[in-house]
């Protein structure tokens, strides 16, 4: 415990107090925030080279969840009962812009620590000592809870998704042969979506902390949320199709009660006002000697043949 005081007091006198707010002009902090966008969009820009050299790769990882199921208990991508499918592209530069597509979003993700780092270097003068507490690692958890969502939703969600929705097609006698374009778009958008959905605790654990809600406000209006979880689902899958959508809008409700518990733990304390002593309160009624009585205030709730394997791994088993 001594140890870990002074960790704490070493990183209050040696890191967090110099970062008091410098009282910089309005254009000095223009020229800061346009040099650290700068950097980001560079770093960004050289990760992305290299994204792209290995945006092939990154495809055919990409492809996997369409013909392969993974196993939590082998810790391996098993094969479907899919029949092969074929990709096509139907414009000439559609094979080209489904690799630029991918790089970029790959490249987005990877170079998202140091966005983070720039962010947060140019806001922290700004911050109070608490605030900066509470800000640092709330950032790094919801960068970690975006991650978590992305690798949900390629082991399990797309997985289950995609193999519904050419499975029936099959069934209905059509021939599955997929566009590159419209696939990497549905997958890309699955990936993006579910990573926002893991942030649904953070973000009510911070209006929480912020005093916007609590937990009891939360409970009396846990049906409107599924309600609207259905609804959020309805819009931003791409496919119109109810299972998708409950897969989409049950994960989505889950973490809203995970929110509920979360309120109920860090919620912040709120502040209540009370008169001064001696001090009139406007609209209070009047006793019978002349003086006003306080009233109470409310509280405020305020393509090997065809078949896409696992790269690495060999062909169907």
């Amino acid at each position: 415990m001594a140890e870990w005081s002074r960790f704490k007091q070493w990183l209050q006198d040696s890191v967090l107090t110099p970062l008091e707010d410098k009282k910089m002009p309005v254009m000095e902090h223009l020229v800061e925030l346009q040099v650290r966008l700068t950097r980001a969009v560079v770093v960004v820009g050289v990760v992305f080279v290299g994204t792209f050299f290995y945006a092939d790769a990154l495809v055919k990882w990409l492809r996997v969840p369409l013909q392969n199921m993974f196993v939590p208990g082998k810790l391996a991508w098993v094969p479907t009962d899919l029949p092969l499918i074929p990709f096509v592209f139907l414009a000439p530069a559609e094979a080209l812009w489904q690799n630029v597509k991918v790089a970029g979003l790959f490249a987005v993700v990877m170079a998202t620590p140091y966005v983070l780092w720039e962010t947060w270097q140019f806001v922290v003068p700004g911050l109070h000592v608490q605030e900066r507490r509470f800000v640092g690692p709330f950032v790094l958890i919801s960068a970690g809870a975006f991650y978590a969502g992305v690798l949900f939703s390629f082991f399990f969600v797309l997985p289950f998704a995609l193999n519904f929705l050419i499975s029936y097609g099959v069934n209905a006698g059509f021939i599955p042969q997929l566009s590159i374009a419209q696939y990497v778009g549905f997958a890309l958008w699955f990936l993006l979506i579910f990573g926002v959905i893991f942030e649904v605790p953070l973000a009510i654990t911070l209006m929480a902390k912020l005093g916007w809600v609590d937990a009891p406000f939360l409970k009396r209006y846990r049906k409107w949320a599924f309600l609207g979880a259905f609804l959020v689902a309805a819009i931003l899958t791409p496919t119109p199709d109810p299972f998708n959508q409950c897969l989409m809008a049950l994960p989505m409700y889950v973490f809203y009660e995970v929110g509920i518990l979360s309120a109920g733990f860090f919620a912040g304390k709120r502040r209540g006002t009370s008169p001064a002593p001696g001090t009139a309160v406007a609209g209070a009624p009047a006793t019978g000697n002349g003086s006003l009585t306080p009233v109470a205030a409310k509280p405020v709730i305020a393509t090997e043949d065809q078949y896409v394997g696992v790269p690495g791994a060999g062909g169907r088993q």
